[in-house]
Parts: C-alpha cells; structure tokens; sequence
C-alpha cells in the first residue's frame, strides 16, 4: 500500500470513527431527578424515564421528550365574574400543579402550554360559577370561611375533570391573587363609597351632639341638684349659727346686762353711723352716752 492511499484510509477511518462518536452522543440522554424523559419510536410513546441516569436512544428511530417533574405554577388570567348580590369584579388567580401521568399528558393536551390553556378554561369556568355563589363582600375578605371553601371547592372540581377526561395532569392548589373592580365601575362606585361615608360620618356627628345635649343637661341637672343641697344645708348651718348666737346672747344678757347693752349700743353705731352721717339727739339721749363718755 502506498503512502498515499494510506493517508486516505487513515482519513477515512478517523473521519468514520468522528461521525460514529457523534451520533453516540447525539443520542445519548441525561435523566435529571426533577424531569420526565418520554421516548418515542415513530411517534408512539414506548417508555417514560423518570430514574436519574444516562441512557441512549435508537439513532433516527426514537426521539426523546423532556417533561418537568416538579410542582410548577400558572398564572390564570384574570377573569370578570358576577357576583350574587349582581356586582361585576375582576378576579386573578394563580395554580400550582404537576403532571402525574407523563404518557396521558402528552396524548391529550400534547405540549406544557397546552396543559396550561386547558387549566385555564377548567378554572375560570369553574370559579365563575363558585364565586357567584358568593357576595362581594365575602369575596375581597379571605378571611370568610365561605371564601375559602370557593377555592377548595373550585380545585377539587377542576381535578375532577383532569380525571375524567385522562389529561395525566392535577392541580395542588389554586389561591387568588386579587379582586378589582372593572375599570368602567370604579368611578362610580368610588362615588358611592364617598356618599355612604360622608352620611355615616354626618349619623356619627349627629349621635355626638345627642350625646352631648344628653350628658350636657344630666351635668345641669346634677349640679343643680348640688347646688339644692348645698344651700339648704348652708342655711340650715346659719339657722343653727344664729340659734346659738342667739344662746349665747341670752346667757350673756343675764349675767351682765349693762355690758350687753354697751355691746348691742356699740353694734349699732358699726351699722347707723360712718363719715357722711347727721344724727341729732338729746344731749340727755342714753343712745350717746357712750360716745361722749357720759
């Protein structure tokens, strides 16, 4: 063999040996724990991997379709719905859900995005009909048992249907986001909640000056009522002060008379006489005795 044609078959072999190494590869696949490998062969499903590992596949024949195995989230797209007490709001909710059935996910909703477009009709359709069960007011409060029975209500009747129809698909749970008024409502009821708080603000101010005219008059009444009280029995004291003094005067009297009648003649010059008074008396008038010292 020649050097030439040596080269060439060396060239041949390693060209070979390239392509051969390459489609090995190109036909191997990694199974990670978080995902699904379904092989098909002509287009029909013949196994699904879900044990992590390398593994390969029949070159040209199959192909291999990688599916999440892992709780994945949807976001619904907000719905308009109408309430029991005939009031339109907007609701957007969000689902978590996982395939659990590789094979009949892909024979009946083909694609992720088909599963969620399919999850999407199921779920809008089946909140409309439970939160028109409900009032405005139970919905926007999550707290409300009846509020949270919807939702389990709604996931549990959405699951039914994934079943019965062999989607291989289940939703974990479904919550929702929030609750709005539709754009073309908001003015007016904005309005109304104005109108109502200013009235109910007006009632409080009302019930305040009731109140106050109340405990107002109540307060006039205890105090004059106090006031009562206390001037009877101010009268009373002095009642008792002048019966006393009046005591006292007598006992005095009795034991010395002519000093009560200094005391009672010096009391009445006090009341009859200041710097503007004329009196004219007798120079023999017992009333001035004491005044000239006579």
């Amino acid at each position: 063999m020649t050097s030439n044609k040596k080269i060439v078959f060396l060239t041949v072999t390693v060209i070979a040996i390239v392509i051969l190494v390459a489609i090995v590869l190109s036909n191997l696949y990694i199974i990670h724990p978080n995902e699904y490998k379904v092989v098909k062969e002509f287009g029909r499903i013949i196994e699904v991997a879900d044990t992590p590992g390398l593994r390969m596949k029949v070159p040209f024949i199959q192909d291999v379709t990688t599916l999440p195995k892992q709780i994945l989230l949807y976001d619904v797209p907000p719905a308009e719905i109408n309430t029991l007490d005939k009031k339109r709001i907007m609701v957007d909710y969000y689902s978590m859900w996982q395939i659990t059935d590789p094979e009949k996910m892909l024979e009946t909703l083909r694609t992720i995005n088909g599963a969620e477009a399919r999850l999407g009709d199921i779920i809008y359709s089946n909140i409309r009909t439970e939160l028109g069960k409900l009032e405005y007011g139970e919905i926007i409060n999550h707290t409300i048992k009846s509020r949270g029975d919807a939702d389990i209500i709604v996931k549990d009747r959405v699951n039914d249907i994934l079943k019965a129809n062999s989607n291989g698909i289940e939703v974990v749970d479904i919550q929702m986001k929030r609750a709005d008024l539709p754009t073309s409502n908001e003015e007016s009821v904005y309005k109304r909640m104005i109108s109502e708080r200013e009235s109910k603000a007006q009632e409080y101010l009302s019930q305040g000056d009731a109140e106050a005219t109340r405990i107002q008059a109540t307060t006039n009444k205890d105090v004059s009522e106090t006031l009562a009280r206390a001037d009877a029995k101010a009268k009373e004291i002095i009642a008792q002060g002048e019966k006393e003094a009046a005591k006292i005067y007598n006992e005095s009297y009795g034991k010395d008379t002519e000093f009560f009648d200094l005391y009672t003649t010096l009391e009445s010059y006090r009341t009859t006489i200041n710097d503007e008074t004329v009196i004219m008396f007798p120079a023999d008038s017992p009333y001035i005795k004491y005044i000239f010292g006579k």
